[in-house]
C-alpha cells in the first residue's frame, strides 16, 4: 500500500514557475514508477509526466515537454514536478500517481495509487 500527498500548488502569473512535490509512504517507494496527471475544469484528467523507478527514464505530454521536469529522490520518498513558463492552460488539479510496475506509463489505468491532488492556477 502506498499513500501519496501532493503539495506546492498555488496561484502564479503566466510565465512563472512552481514546483510540485509528492510525498509517498511505504518502504517500497523506489520500486514504483511515478506519474503526474492533471484535470482542468470541465475536462478529463490527462497525463503530464512520468518517471521510472530509478529515474533513468522519463516521458512528457507534448503540451509540457521542454517546460516541465519530473524528478525523484528515492531517499526522501518524493517525486517532484518543476513547472516553468507556465501558461493559463496549465491550470488544473495536479495528481500524483504510483504504479507497481517500474517502467514509465502514460495511461491512467496503469496506475495503482493516487493522491488527492493540488490546485494550480495560472493567471494570464
Amino acid at each position: 500500500q502506498v499513500q501519496l500527498v501532493e503539495s506546492g500548488g498555488g496561484l502564479v502569473q503566466a510565465g512563472g514557475s512552481l514546483r510540485l512535490s509528492c510525498a509517498a509512504s511505504g518502504r517500497t517507494f523506489s520500486r514504483y514508477a511515478m506519474g503526474w496527471f492533471r484535470q482542468a475544469p470541465g475536462k478529463e484528467r490527462e497525463f503530464v509526466a512520468a518517471i521510472s523507478w530509478r529515474g533513468g527514464s522519463t516521458d512528457y505530454a507534448d503540451s509540457v515537454n521542454g517546460r516541465f521536469t519530473i524528478s525523484r529522490d528515492n531517499a526522501k520518498n518524493t517525486v517532484y514536478l518543476q513547472m516553468n513558463s507556465l501558461k493559463a492552460e496549465d491550470t488544473g488539479v495536479y495528481y500524483c500517481a504510483a504504479t507497481g510496475v517500474g517502467y514509465v506509463k502514460t495511461l491512467e489505468r496503469g496506475y495503482d495509487y493516487w493522491g488527492q491532488g493540488t490546485q494550480v492556477t495560472v493567471s494570464s
